[in-house]
């Protein structure tokens, strides 16, 4: 699937996803501000893995008859806001859902440069910030920034040491040589993994022989990847977005990109790269174990929000969200700042298993998965059992 058909195919899927947006609510509803891009590049991305949890998870909570609260059960109205893929417009969507709206909740937003830009205003409207789509070192001093802000997923260290760890084995069992090109989309995602990799790299024993970054929204990727090829590389990394993961896999196929490991980072999880013939033996950022409980939520996501949920955020945005139920739930109300206490210091079961949040940020997450037989499997990550991930695979053919 090259770059546009992933936008058409992105563009689908959001069309097929219920669109949820009332000016006014019942006032016996729990209004949850949900605000990620409907336009612009991030859009594909938020279509697939930011929009369709809450769906799911309002369609699961109201059939059960809602937010089980002090003074009775409560069902979730979601609003959703389009930021059309600018910070200045997500703080703006914060500020009408807070102001306007008035909203129970707000999710945190899409994209880690959109959550840290929008924080003071979560803030300053006394809204906690539980963020999903945030990757970033920043975590601890936004945290002791801003008490509200907490991260149900990981470091931009954590995920750049996975990839390489994964690449370093591989080298270390002489599978495969220590030549490295390296690209990053250049936002604040794609700036810090390159920032935090290259010193690990060189800490690994890999010598970067190409170092490029390139703007977000390129449309043609075939120069990036053939100044990669030239520098002959044993391995290929991509610190990406999903609009440049599915650009780069089609260029580096048309160009025959003769590497034994191959790395991009968002949207490799995507069930629909996934099915891109080529994309077999794949690493990318996230990863899940199988289990009859993931397959079923896969199953019920398609059938709910008609998206196939991705192999990395989609399971992680369900589990932080059955964390806020367990939360609201046993508060009682809507006080936010007493759900935001009850996020602390606590353990919580969830789909990924039981988790807990110390210093505000999520304990356990999947770093790497790699396409095996039509399931992206998890194959490194921090705080699971090394002995659930699946082996991993050399990068053989583009066929």
């Amino acid at each position: 699937m090259r770059r546009r058909e992933f936008l058409k195919y992105s563009a689908a899927t959001a069309v097929a996803a219920p669109f949820v947006r009332a000016a006014r609510a019942d006032a016996g509803t729990y209004k949850v501000g949900v605000i990620g891009a409907k336009t612009g590049p991030l859009a594909p991305g938020a279509a697939i893995t930011h929009f369709p949890p809450y769906q799911l998870w309002a369609h699961e909570v109201n059939e059960r008859g809602g937010l089980k609260l002090k003074d009775g059960q409560r069902k979730i109205q979601i609003i959703e806001y389009d930021d059309h893929t600018a910070p200045p417009e997500a703080i703006k969507a914060v500020e009408r859902a807070a102001t306007v709206d008035k909203v129970d909740w707000i999710g945190g937003v899409y994209a880690t440069g959109f959550n840290l830009a929008c924080a003071p205003t979560f803030a300053k409207h006394g809204y906690p910030q539980l963020t999903q789509a945030c990757v970033t070192d920043q975590g601890p001093s936004i945290v002791k920034k801003y008490p509200g802000f907490f991260m149900f997923q990981s470091s931009t260290t954590a995920y750049a040491k996975g990839a390489i760890g994964v690449l370093k084995k591989l080298k270390d069992s002489g599978q495969i040589g220590n030549k490295i090109a390296a690209v990053n989309v250049g936002d604040d995602f794609g700036i810090e993994l390159a920032n935090a990799g290259r010193p690990l790299f060189k800490q690994a024993g890999f010598d970067i022989v190409y170092d490029k970054s390139y703007p977000l929204g390129t449309q043609d990727y075939t120069p990036v990847v053939k100044a990669a090829s030239a520098a002959n590389p044993d391995a290929f990394v991509a610190w990406s977005y999903p609009p440049d993961t599915f650009g780069l896999q089609a260029a580096a196929k048309v160009e025959a990109l003769k590497v034994k490991a191959y790395y991009c980072a968002v949207g490799c999880g995507f069930q629909a790269f996934g099915g891109i013939p080529g994309s077999e033996n794949i690493l990318g950022a996230g990863g899940v174990v199988d289990s009859p409980e993931i397959r079923d939520f896969y199953k019920r996501h398609k059938e709910v929000t008609k998206v196939d949920a991705d192999y990395w955020g989609s399971p992680f945005y369900y589990s932080m969200l059955q964390m806020l139920t367990q939360s609201i739930e046993a508060v009682g109300t809507t006080d936010r700042q007493a759900i935001a206490d009850h996020f602390r210091n606590r353990k919580f079961k969830t789909l990924v298993g039981e988790v807990e949040l110390p210093g505000q940020i999520l304990d356990k997450v999947y770093t790497v998965g790699q396409w095996q037989g039509g399931f992206f499997s998890a194959v490194n990550g921090e705080g699971f059992a090394s002995s659930s991930y699946a082996p991993v695979k050399l990068k053989s053919s583009w066929s």
